[in-house]
Parts: C-alpha cells; structure tokens; sequence
C-alpha cells in the first residue's frame, strides 16, 4: 500500500502533458482511435446489413437489421460489467485495455473480410468482448493518474471525453465515405486500422502510465483464483457453443439472437437490484437512497432507448427518406452519426458554464433527468414536424436537429448519472452499484431493439409520434415524483 501510494503521488505531480500527466497522453488518443473504431463501424453497420447484395450488403430484412444494431449495443454494455470484474481481480486496468484493443481491431478486421453473415457474427463478438474489456477500465487509469485530492483531476477528464467525441466525429466522415461510396468492407477495413493505430500508441506510451491501473485492484485470493476463473471461462464458454449451436442448426436465427440479448437486459438489472434491496448489509437509509436511484435508472434506461437510435432508425431516415443535397453536394447518409459528437464539443463547455452560474439554483439531480428525457422526446416528435414540413423527402438541415437536441439531452442526463450513482451506491455494494448504472443503457437498447420492430418508413410519424409523446409523459411522471425521490435521497443532490 505504501508504494502504491507513493507512486500515486509522483504521477500526480507529472506535469508534461499540458499540465496534466503525461500518461494522460496515452489514453487520449488510445481512446481517441477505439472510439474512431467504434462509430466509424456502427455508422455503417445497419446499411450493411439491410442493403441488397447487388449493393455490397447483406440483404437482411429491415427490422431485423435495426433491431440488430440495437442489441449489438446493449451487448457492448453488458459485457462491460464483466470487463471491470476481470480487470479489478484478474488483469488489471492496463492488460484489459490492451486485450480489449487486441480483440476489437481482430473483430473489425474480421468485418473486413467479404465472408458474408459468419465472418460478421465473428466480428461482432470479438467487437463487443473487447469492447467489454477496453471501455470500463480506460476511465478507470485516467482517474489513477490523480490523487483524489488533485484540483486537475476534472480537467483531466474533459481533455480525456475531448478525445472520445474526436474519434466519434472524424470516424463516420471517413469510415461512413468508404463505407456508401466505394465498399462498405473498406469502411469497416478503416475501423480497423484506427484500432490499429491506438494500439500502437498505447503499446509505445503505455510506460507513461506507471502503476496506475496495473495490478488488479481486489485481487483473487491466489488459493481460490484457479477455482473461480474455470468456473468464470466455462460458463461463458458453454454459453458461446449453446449459442453457436442453436444459431448454427437454424433452431434460432438472427431474430431469436436479438430476443435473447433483449432478455438478458431486462433481466439483469431486475436481479441486481434484488440482490442489493434484499441484503441484510445495508442500512435502512441506504435502501431508501437505492429504491430513489430504481426510477433514474429506469429514466436513464429510457433515455437510451431513444438515444440509440441514432444508428439505426435515424439512420434509416438520412439514407432512404432525405434530401441528402447540401449546398450542391450528396452527402453520405452516415455522415448524420457525426453530429452527436460535433455538438458535445461545442456544447459541453457551454453546459459547464451555465450550471457554474446556476450555482445553487441549479436544478436537482431528478430534474435534470426529466429534462434529459423531454430532449429525446422533442427530438423524436421533431421528426414529425420535420417530415410534415418536408412533405415529401426530410429536409438535411432539419434532420440534423434532431441530433442536436438528442445532445441536449446528453449533456443534461448522461454526466450527472455516473455522479448520482455513486452518491446513492450502498457502501458494500459500491463497485456492483457502479456496474448496475452501465445496464440501464444495455437495458434501454436492448428493450430497444424490439421496439425498432415497429418502425418502418411508411409509419415513421406515427411511430416518431407516439415514442416522442410516451417519453414525455414519462417526463411528467418523474417531474411529480420529484419530492418524493428527493426525500429518499436523505440529502444527496
């Protein structure tokens, strides 16, 4: 403990990376190209699974295709509850991240190649593995690089999330351009090749982290360590061959695959909580404290439902009902999925300074998620006024707002959850309550991706319509609950 301590101390006083630790360098751009990976390949992945194979795609019905794309997502969260467990008792942050990065790049590669549906599902798996790995443990070493105590701290994590929403903005530019105007494999070829790239920036900075994130920080008891990784690797090693069988015999096809996605992230979340409301370890102020996080979990699960839609519904929109003529050029379809991270770096700051002015008038941590969800829900209902408006082909400007205010929403719900998580966390239940908030968007998708079921170009209002409406009233709902949440809080803001 006492090196450990010490080593923290001398990488909190690195000053070379504009102030910050020079580790942070790493990260920034290790992040920077995962993410560049991970959108450049989602821009186009719903295009390649519904396009005619005359076209280079894959010729999947629609629905099935959306609905796809959704649980892929749900799937990356999911598996990031795993990828922090292995990383705090097995491998430590800095192995996790390096494998993860491993894996993602095979699985884009895998994309790559012209294999048809196998070298997909193939893929996708390795995609969302190493994505389990990667994602949950990079924040995790950028906080190591710190003392709790250090004023830079913060600063650290915006120049960090300025990198995510970089990487998130050139990728469908150029991965979305290869993608709809020469190959839809050289799109994905290019995801690889920006995974690529961040592991050769990690490989060559990664002396520049120093201990953080090196060791596990709960390690396994070396006694027990054999007995609970078996156990760990054949159950999810059963679970792959019962999966690959059933989808193999055609007993379950891409559609059972999605339903079953969609029922481990319902259910997860339900066992959590559960589990924890159920101890006999928590005090009673730290039951009331969870039963007031369940509905701004569940809000946060919503959120994402319409949020995630970007890549799948949305998209379909930009590329089959869009006037997509902007000043004299024809845009890319896929180069809709840019906006989102474009506006995170022209709002944040914007955000940031208004809720320093607010001060202590600033909304409550309830409401800023009610104005999270009445975003998303104006977003969707602009999509009717945008067709109605239109009356024919949706106009690109006023279909690019709806990306925009999807955004506000972001900025207004998605920073303040991670902090209310661990305000409201049990004290033994500290990490799992942490694992618990990254299912809330695993669950939004995954309830996603049969709701997507319902849309299609010829309801697209009355679809837009009734999610936005339905949102809003959920809106509503947590807007009169408000006190009551706040009671339970027992004084966390």
């Amino acid at each position: 403990m006492i090196v450990n301590t010490s080593t923290v101390t001398n990488e909190s006083r690195d000053r070379s990376f504009f102030g910050h630790p020079r580790g942070l360098s790493t990260l920034f751009f290790t992040e920077m190209w995962e993410r560049f990976s991970y959108y450049g390949m989602r821009a186009i992945l719903g295009y390649y699974l519904y396009f005619a194979v005359a076209e280079g795609g894959l010729a999947i019905p629609k629905s099935t295709a959306l609905s796809l794309v959704s649980a892929y997502g749900a799937s990356v969260y999911l598996t990031g509850v795993a990828g922090g467990w292995l990383a705090d008792r097995v491998l430590g942050a800095q192995r996790s991240i390096f494998y993860g990065g491993v894996l993602i790049m095979l699985g884009h590669i895998s994309m790559a190649l012209p294999g048809g549906v196998p070298t997909l599902l193939l893929g996708l798996v390795l995609i969302i593995t190493g994505s389990g790995l990667l994602k949950p443990n990079v924040s995790r070493v950028v906080g190591s690089l710190y003392s709790e105590d250090d004023p830079r701290r913060d600063a650290g994590f915006s120049i960090f999330y300025m990198g995510i929403n970089i990487g998130g903005f050139a990728a469908p530019l150029i991965c979305g351009w290869l993608g709809e105007k020469i190959d839809w494999h050289y799109g994905f070829g290019a995801a690889a090749v920006g995974m690529a790239l961040g592991l050769i920036q990690y490989v060559l900075g990664r002396r520049h982290l120093g201990r953080a994130g090196l060791h596990p920080a709960n390690p396994l008891p070396t006694a027990h360590r054999s007995a609970v990784l078996g156990r760990a690797v054949g159950i999810a090693v059963a679970l792959v061959v019962v999966m690959a069988l059933l989808f193999g015999t055609g007993i379950v096809g891409l559609a059972g695959l999605v339903n079953v996605i969609t029922l481990i992230s319902a259910v997860l979340p339900v066992v959590y909580f559960a589990v924890m409301l159920g101890s006999k370890q928590i005090t009673r102020i730290e039951r009331d404290r969870l039963l007031a996080y369940i509905p701004l979990f569940l809000a946060t699960a919503l959120f994402f439902l319409l949020f995630e839609q970007q890549p799948n519904t949305l998209a379909n929109l930009a590329e089959a009902d869009t006037n997509l003529n902007v000043f004299g050029y024809v845009i890319p379809a896929s180069w809709f999925q840019s906006i989102n991270a474009l506006s995170i770096i022209a709002l944040a700051p914007v955000f940031a300074m208004l809720w320093i002015k607010l001060g202590n008038h600033q909304p409550g941590t309830p409401m800023k998620f009610v104005g999270g969800l009445v975003s998303v829900g104006v977003a969707f209902l602009w999509v009717v006024l945008s067709k109605t408006v239109s009356g024919d082909q949706h106009i690109a400007l006023m279909l690019a707002f709806v990306f925009v205010l999807m955004t506000v929403g972001e900025l207004m719900l998605s920073p303040v959850g991670l902090s209310v998580t661990t305000k409201l966390a049990p004290a033994v239940f500290a990490s799992q309550t942490m694992g618990l908030y990254f299912l809330a968007p695993a669950m939004g998708q995954g309830v996603g991706a049969q709701v997507v079921k319902l849309y299609s170009l010829d309801n697209q209002q009355i679809y837009f319509g009734i999610v936005g409406v339905a949102t809003l009233a959920c809106a509503v709902l947590l807007a009169v609950a408000n006190r009551s949440i706040k009671r339970s809080m027992h004084g966390v803001q």
